[in-house]
């Protein structure tokens, strides 16, 4: 078949009821790339990795291909968000693996509708050799499997939506005293079963009745449903095909002699009718073709099929060629799939309102929640308008580079017949005037040198000015070959785009109720003139494409409901982005990523004058790749941070082959670590019990001074060098469940802040009622984790969370004396005079505390990484300030008086919070001061009485509380038995059980453990899940490859942080430990191995012998 031509496409494009958006998503090496080829080359389109377009009886269906590595998880995220349906291939033989979970839940995420292609079943015959009765059951178990992770998720949404409907109940019965009946009778609140059958999971789960399942052989070039078995068995059996369908798949038989189907199969030991009417005739062509090559049957065969193959694919000497003449023609495989695909996914006007819902639902909003203008659209993404009136609503997933070069607008379009003559009779003249100009200097070689000179000079001539001309040429190809182009890949929701729109984008962070009040009323149309909104912006659609492969072709406007590529938006669009029309629409929910970008490389040129082009370079990697982040480290080294190995070496190539072009060296990875404290270990490294000695050793570490002071008890007191403040911090390690909900929790806490910040500043912060009831909620759960005596009232007197005023870590407020307001206190609803007198509680320089804090806990001292799950409580802060202030004319002696005491409070302290918290380490600076004196009235009014000269909560006394602050918390971390956490990876491993040693002993040789081994039903295949360190995971799948022939190949997940349960620190210190590891105890101890190289990589002091036996070491002279 032809290409289908481009006004053919056209005009598909503008009926959406026959468009089918569609993605096709696998583990690795299930063959997508293989039945992409298949479904593109029935239309005579070259396959490609980015989408194709493909028409099958007047359906339009755009194909995204996406990659089955974990590492590239990203691209599968922004393939599904586009589409409506999606086709789930999975290998016959290795069955569910780790990453079609993956793919199953990003399906269901997005609430798209998946099919299902079973492939590679030539390998049950071929490699297991298994027989037809015992592929049919192997093939139910590959079902059941999926659709038991399918019901998985499935269960697990019901239960959450019944969670949230009692929520509401409760709520509902709280403000009207009226008890729903859903919620009356003490035996239906436990009754968790009654949602899940209440609920409707007909069309939810795969099977081959329904059409949903498609069983093929996509190298072979065949595939089935067993709706064509049906209608071919239905003309020669004289069974109605309704009927055939219902029973071909299932425990259903045919008994020959009554000619009926009948029920029980199994238990009569009667053989299926799926396997006698399909696997049967399926494995007696492989035997007739492959096995034994009897060219008779196959004659027969193929004469009963009335199947013709050529004369050259018959007498080919690889079977393999006549079996996909035979069955292409027979089951092809494009046939197959497109007809499920046009016939069980939806169209794109038939978008759920669940779905529209969650896109539009934004971080803490609900769709219920927001305005009524931004609720009307959900009636322009159900119609799916193309209509002039209708608003244009585009989502863009990710921007993706084109060689200037392959633009067609830039492109050399063919040459008509009046212009090839044209440009024949013009070379004719040129080459005329050549050879007059040649006969020409022949005849005056005798002439002057003047004359020579004047030949040479004229213009088109060999001479200096033709070369000078022809310079610019050759360097204009260089600078358009240099040229990307960026352009965006989207689908539009609703309306008609066209080329030279303008539109507005909405930022992640847009407000469309805020975007209503600033806009006048009335401005649905996108103009220069319209004052500015925050994270609004608006962009012109410069150029539309259709996407053809790796082909584009111009248009001048897509209808809704299509796929297609916009140039001009790479100045708006970074990642991806929402445009509209309407300034009521707000941004669509971010993608959801399943990979965490961990593995980090500093990166830098090769020669130091190119690292403009690395720079520039980066930028271009940065907005290309959906899951890379390029960042600049307080060192000033360039970081690329990346999901795994195989992504960084993906984004260094494109680094040095399309983005920069030139050669950069990459530092190795820099491996993120944390640090923790942990309660004193009971036993020794010999599992002894411990006695007091122990904690001698431990508290040996903080050396005392005049200035600082440790008790017993773990209690660090410091006093600031000017002796004016004293603070005492305890270093308490928090619960391990305490840090896991902290971690999760972090844009709620990030919320909270922002709401304590401008509550403080005098703004209000507007919530809503969902992220309130959040917010409470998390307060609610970390109560009920901190229990126990030494957490009493823990929650109420936090101070701050760090890092960055949202991290794991807490501060809490434990000084006798002062009722501070904890960071709950902006949640709870009271008279504003009442928030008034809380707010006078907060002391001068408590900001510098938080600010010490938040260093702290940015660096720890082990190796200057980040603290994770670490308390420090601040059990005593005195400041004393002196009474005599000589250099100070204009102070009175009543102010003198009433100032001099050990605790300064200030009600406007609160108003100027921000500025010093936001600057860390330079509080003390003048711009500091400047900005501190104008940040509330009150305060300046009392320092205008005052005078410049006493101590304010600005000046240089605030830099040194907040070096005190963080000095005692660095030594209260190591009053504790302090250790390092790694960055682990779950590993899930498929293996053969030849290779299962070989691949234990590379895990154990990386320090990874085994959680399970299990073996998979019907398959000689183990799965291992481990996790392992992501410090020793470069190069971890190479060798499992290598050591394993390349049978077995690991699949690696960001999972957690661990504990390493060794010390770094430890030395021996009981009499069992000297016995056992010596004096010395030089023995490998892993977490001083990872503190050693990040000290090294940092730069920091690293203890460790170079040369321990220097008179013995071998010389270049004597090498023996």
């Amino acid at each position: 078949m032809g290409h289908t031509s481009l006004d053919k496409i056209k005009a598909l494009q503008k009926n959406p009821a026959n468009v089918r958006n569609l993605c096709i998503l696998a583990h690795v090496d299930h063959g997508k790339t293989t039945l992409a080829d298949s479904l593109v080359a029935s239309n005579g389109i070259i396959s490609s990795r980015l989408a194709g377009k493909v028409r099958e009886k007047d359906y339009l269906i755009n194909l995204i291909d996406s990659p089955g590595h974990v590492d590239f998880s990203s691209e599968v995220s922004t393939a599904v968000r586009l589409c409506d349906g999606a086709i789930v291939i999975v290998d016959a033989v290795e069955g569910v693996c780790p990453q079609t979970q993956a793919v199953l839940r990003q399906a269901w995420l997005e609430n798209i509708r998946p099919v299902l292609v079973i492939n590679k079943i030539d390998r049950l015959i071929m490699e297991l050799k298994l027989t037809s009765q015992e592929a049919y059951t192997h093939l139910q178990k590959i079902l059941e499997q999926v659709n038991a992770v399918t019901g998985s998720l499935f269960t697990s949404k019901v239960l959450e939506d019944r969670a949230v409907k009692e929520e509401r109940a409760e709520e509902d019965k709280e403000e009207g005293d009226i008890e729903p009946a859903e919620c009356r009778g003490s035996e239906q609140v436990y009754d968790w079963s009654a949602g899940l059958e209440d609920s409707d999971d007909s069309q939810l789960y795969f099977s081959p009745d329904q059409g949903n399942v498609v069983f093929a052989s996509a190298i072979d070039g065949w595939g089935f449903s067993i709706q064509q078995f049906a209608q071919i068995h239905s003309q020669r059996m004289g069974i109605r095909a309704e009927v055939l369908l219902k029973t071909l798949w299932g425990d259903f038989y045919l008994n020959a002699k009554a000619k009926k189907i009948m029920k029980g199969a199994h238990a009569k030991g009667k053989k299926p009718l799926f396997v006698q009417l399909v696997l049967d005739n399926i494995w007696s062509l492989y035997d007739a073709v492959v096995t034994r090559r009897d060219k008779e049957k196959i004659e027969k065969m193929m004469m009963s099929l009335g199947v013709k193959v050529m004369t050259r694919d018959s007498r080919h000497s690889d079977p393999k060629v006549l079996l996909s003449a035979i069955c292409s023609q027979w089951l092809p495989v494009s046939q197959a799939v497109l007809f499920m695909v046009c016939d069980k996914l939806p169209s794109p006007l038939d978008m759920t309102s669940e779905r529209i819902e969650r896109l539009m639902s934004v971080g803490a909003r609900r769709f219920h929640s927001l305005p009524l203008q931004t609720q009307e659209l959900k009636t322009a993404f159900m119609q799916c308008s193309s209509d002039d009136t209708a608003p244009v609503i585009v989502f863009v997933s990710k921007m993706f580079t084109v060689d200037a070069k392959a633009l067609p607008q830039n492109k050399q379009r063919p040459l008509t017949q009046e212009e090839m003559a044209q440009r024949r009779e013009l070379a004719r003249q040129r080459h005329t005037e050549r050879l007059a100009a040649i006969q020409q200097t022949e005849s005056g070689e005798g002439n002057s040198q003047s004359g020579s000179t004047t030949l040479t000079t004229t213009p088109g001539s060999d001479g200096v000015s033709g070369q000078m001309q022809a310079l610019p040429l050759k360097a204009k190809p260089e600078e358009e070959e240099e040229k990307e182009t960026f352009v965006a890949f989207a689908r539009v929701y609703s309306g008609v785009v066209r080329r030279g729109q303008k539109v507005f984008v909405m930022g992640p962070k847009y407000d469309p109720a805020q975007g209503l009040r600033m806009l006048p009323e009335g401005s649905t149309s996108v103009s220069d003139c319209l004052p500015p909104v925050p994270h609004l912006a608006c962009c012109t659609m410069d150029s539309l494409y259709l996407l053809m492969g790796r082909e584009l072709e111009e248009l001048e406007e897509v209808p809704s409901g299509n796929v297609l590529g916009i140039g001009g938006l790479e100045e708006c669009v970074l990642k991806s982005a929402t445009l509209s029309t309407s300034p009521a629409l707000p941004p669509f929910i971010p993608l959801n990523f399943e990979a965490t970008p961990i593995v980090r490389v500093a990166i830098e040129p090769k020669h130091p004058s190119e690292m403009p082009k690395l720079v520039r370079g980066m930028r271009l990697l940065n907005q290309a790749d959906p899951c890379a982040e390029v960042l600049i480290q307080e060192t000033g080294e360039h970081v690329l941070v990346t999901a795994g190995e195989v992504h960084l070496q993906r984004c260094l190539d494109d680094l040095r082959e399309r983005f920069a072009k030139i050669e950069i060296s990459a530092s190795k990875p820099i491996i993120p670590f944390r640090e923790t404290v942990i309660r004193p270990p009971k036993v020794d490294m010999v599992n002894e019990d411990l006695g007091k000695q122990q904690k001698v050793a431990v508290l040996h570490q903080v050396k005392e001074s005049d200035t600082l002071h440790l008790d017993p008890s773990g209690l660090v007191t410091l006093t600031t060098p000017n002796r004016q403040a004293t603070v005492g911090v305890r270093a308490i390690p928090l619960p391990e469940e305490v840090t896991l909900l902290l971690e999760g929790s972090s844009d709620l806490i990030r919320t909270l802040e922002q709401a304590g910040q401008a509550q403080r500043e005098g703004r209000t912060l507007d919530m809503s009622t969902w992220t309130l009831d959040a917010l409470m909620g998390l307060k609610s759960r970390l109560e009920a984790l901190l229990q126990g005596r030494k957490w009493r009232n823990a929650v109420d007197r936090i101070w701050a969370f760090g890092p960055r005023r949202y991290g794991p870590n807490i501060l809490l407020n434990s000084v006798e004396g002062y009722q501070r307001p904890s960071v709950w206190h902006c949640l709870e609803r009271e008279k504003e005079g009442g928030e008034k007198a809380e707010a006078s509680g907060i002391r001068d320089f408590d900001n510098s505390v938080v600010s010490g804090f938040q260093l702290a806990t940015l660096s720890g001292p082990m190796c200057e990484e980040p603290l994770m799950g670490v308390c420090f409580s601040v059990e005593r802060w005195d400041m004393n300030f002196p009474t005599q202030r000589t250099h100070l004319d204009s102070v009175t002696e009543e102010d003198s008086n009433s100032l001099d005491a050990s605790v300064s409070k200030s009600p406007g302290e609160a108003a100027g919070q921000q500025e010093a918290s936001g600057k860390a380490g330079g509080a003390g600076e003048t711009p500091s001061q400047a900005e501190g004196a104008v940040a509330g009235a009150s305060q300046g009014r009392r320092r205008a009485e005052v005078g410049a000269g006493l101590v304010d909560c600005y000046g240089p006394f605030s830099g040194q509380l907040i070096a005190a602050v963080k000095e005692a918390c660095r030594h209260a971390f190591q009053a504790k038995p302090q250790r390092l956490m790694a960055a682990m990876y779950t590993c899930e491993i498929m293996a053969t059980a030849e290779v299962l040693g070989r691949v234990y002993g590379v895990l154990g040789k990386r320090e990874g453990r085994v959680l399970q081994e299990e073996m998979k039903e019907g398959t000689e295949m183990f799965i291992i899940k481990a996790v392992l360190p992501v410090a020793e995971s470069f190069g971890f799948a190479d060798e499992i490859r290598k050591r394993t022939s390349g049978l077995a190949s690991p699949q690696l997940v960001f999972s957690h942080w661990e504990v390493i349960s060794s010390d770094p620190s430890w030395v021996p210190s009981t009499e069992e430990e000297y016995l056992h590891f010596g004096e010395k105890a030089d023995s490998a101890n892993q977490a001083l191995k990872y503190m050693n190289a990040v000290r090294r990589r940092k730069g920091l002091y690293v203890e460790e012998k170079i040369v321990e036996h220097g008179e013995k070491q071998r010389t270049l002279s004597k090498n023996k």
